[in-house]
């Protein structure tokens, strides 16, 4: 059934028009509506040189999106690193490899503007995300998460 699915994806750029649909998917995943957030972090998206960003469709609905930069230069890390910022899928369309197609699109990419790594941020506990990365190939990184807390 899979197969037959992802036959049906279309990726393409994402856009600022795919405000509502994203809006959606983050409602059904972690059940708050972030439209002033997502709007922000789209435009901001969008604007980025060189922005990689994507969504899957099916049968013209967005039912997940991929948001990432080519970027380097901070943190002392050189600019042949690309960045997933985020990735969402609808909750009805998980575990089907829109996940994997999406990636598979940033990936070509990335390849493209020499990017040489990949990172990306994911929370302790969010064993799904993790467990997700892991399975298409990604491995604990050299560099560290180090937070403090304002009391």
């Amino acid at each position: 059934m899979n197969g037959d699915l992802l036959q049906k994806i279309t990726i393409r750029g994402l856009e600022l028009d795919d405000l509502d649909a994203i809006v959606e998917i983050d409602y059904k995943v972690l059940g708050t509506r972030r439209p002033s957030y997502w709007h922000q972090k789209i435009e901001d998206m969008t604007n980025e040189h060189p922005s990689k960003s994507f969504v899957a469709e099916h049968d013209g609905t967005v039912v997940g999106f991929i948001m990432g930069t080519v970027s380097g230069w901070e943190f002392g890390v050189p600019n042949t690193i690309g960045w997933i910022d985020t990735i969402g899928v609808d909750p009805d369309y998980q575990k089907k490899g829109v996940a994997i197609t999406l990636f598979k699109a940033i990936l070509d990419e990335f390849k493209k503007d020499g990017v040489e790594n990949i990172y990306t941020l994911v929370r302790w506990e969010d064993w799904d995300l993790m467990c997700f990365f892991k399975a298409i190939g990604f491995t604990r990184g050299d560099m560290i998460n180090l937070e403090y807390r304002i009391k």
